[in-house]
């Protein structure tokens, strides 16, 4: 554990352990303490900017609390009480952000969901985290609609949770495109105003160029038109987190996709403002 952490890289294997792993994230301009419940690399989407190696359609295996808990305990203890900070990260980022339910496929397709966050909320209140650092859920947002996963976020509420929700795109097109999914826009529109109401939510958006070519224009209006009626509707999120791809991409389109110039992601960042919207750009 002599590697320097970087936010180019989030290999979720950094600290040897099967659940928790550390990285500087772009975001969260800190250490986020990432939580990986898809350790068989599963998903139920198929995002063609996705740095996870041999990703595979399904959900997350069973999650073995005892193991989880143990990790992130002693993880913490590392972070907080240890060299960890001094030795593996740069001196500009050694803050303790956030513990992130992320990872290597979708955290909410865990059947145990709701006991993990019990868990990293008896945890954190061990080490007195709780209101000093946030949980964050990233999510696709597709399994929203079920119960656990509701009463989930009512709890992360409690510990002052947020939600990162991805739109890549308000279309079907682009979603069956980007996300290969076969999810609509209606869809993401009900279970983002759902996960709005039991947490505090960002929408996570990543933009980027496909072919050479940025994102057409019918995708940037519908995705505008998507974030108006959000407004128009007085759905209580917070705003967008704006981001370009950082890390190369492990899927089979990887070649076809590249970063946009800054001056497109500073244009696009200031049409959402334009609609009310906070916008957070990580170029």
């Amino acid at each position: 554990m002599s590697q320097v952490l970087n936010i180019y890289d989030h290999d979720r294997d950094s600290a040897g352990m099967t659940y928790v792993y550390p990285v500087i994230s772009r975001r969260a301009s800190g250490v986020s303490v990432g939580i990986n419940l898809n350790t068989n690399n599963a998903c139920n989407w198929r995002c063609i900017y996705c740095q996870v190696p041999d990703l595979k359609r399904g959900g997350a295996p069973e999650v073995d609390l005892e193991k989880l808990a143990g990790e992130l305990r002693g993880f913490l203890r590392e972070l907080i009480q240890g060299d960890f900070m001094q030795r593996r990260v740069p001196a500009e980022a050694r803050r303790l952000n956030d513990i992130a339910l992320s990872g290597n496929g979708e955290p909410t397709s865990a059947k145990e969901f709701v006991q993990v966050v019990d868990l990293i909320g008896e945890i954190m209140a061990e080490f007195d985290l709780i209101g000093k650092i946030k949980l964050v859920l990233i999510t696709n947002g597709s399994l929203i609609q079920r119960a656990k996963v509701q009463k989930g976020l009512r709890k992360m509420a409690g510990l002052g949770g947020e939600v990162w929700f991805k739109l890549d795109s308000a279309t079907a097109n682009g979603m069956s495109r980007i996300n290969n999914t076969r999810q609509t826009a209606e869809k993401m529109h009900d279970n983002l105003r759902t996960a709005a109401l039991l947490c505090p939510t960002w929408l996570q958006t990543c933009v980027f160029e496909f072919d050479g070519q940025p994102p057409a224009d019918v995708e940037r209006q519908a995705y505008l038109s998507f974030i108006g009626r959000l407004q128009a509707e007085e759905v209580p999120f917070r705003g967008v987190l704006l981001y370009g791809l950082a890390r190369p991409s492990m899927q089979p389109e990887a070649a076809r996709l590249s970063a946009l110039p800054q001056e497109w992601m500073l244009n696009f960042a200031a049409e959402i403002e334009e609609q009310g919207v906070a916008v957070k750009l990580s170029c």
